[in-house]
């Protein structure tokens, strides 16, 4: 099974998504890590990706996780379109939709040290973002172990 863990930049989707992938005992997959140099500089830049930049992007993490049996990919997937792309193909999946209020993951930005995504960027992730009609939905203003054990009794049941 491929989970993915989404929502906008600063919700914690690396730090869940790493602690579940642990617990799981499956590969965990920074979906950042994949953006070409032309998106990691644009958004650098305080330009907000469009859906012709995040296409190339979607369609790697797409190859990525069909090669995987069990495996924890943290990516935005802000729209249901994103999801679609990186799902198609996949037996078995499951989103987990991490979401909080505007403040709250501003303030987590704040305090984030260094990260390619500014935070002059979340209105633009909030803009954009499609919540999931069938989701684990988890509000992070919980810790993030209660989050990873709240997901982790959704996915057992």
């Amino acid at each position: 099974m491929i989970v993915v863990v989404m929502g906008v930049s600063g919700v914690g989707k690396t730090t869940i998504g790493k602690a579940l992938a642990r617990e799981l005992g499956w590969r965990f997959i920074d979906a950042d890590r994949y953006h070409p140099p032309e998106n990691v500089a644009k958004m650098a830049a305080g330009i907000a990706l469009d859906d012709e930049d995040r296409r190339p992007w979607l369609e790697t993490l797409n190859r990525l996780v069909r090669k995987e049996k069990n495996a924890v990919l943290a990516c935005s997937a802000l729209k249901e379109a994103y999801r679609s792309r990186i799902t198609d193909g996949l037996a078995r999946f499951e989103i987990v939709y991490l979401h909080g209020s505007f403040e709250l993951i501003r303030a987590r930005l704040a305090e984030r040290p260094h990260h390619y995504m500014p935070a002059s960027l979340l209105a633009s992730q909030f803009a954009t973002l499609e919540p999931p009609a069938k989701a684990i939905a988890v509000d992070v203003a919980a810790a993030p172990s209660a989050c990873v054990a709240a997901i982790l009794a959704r996915l057992s049941s």
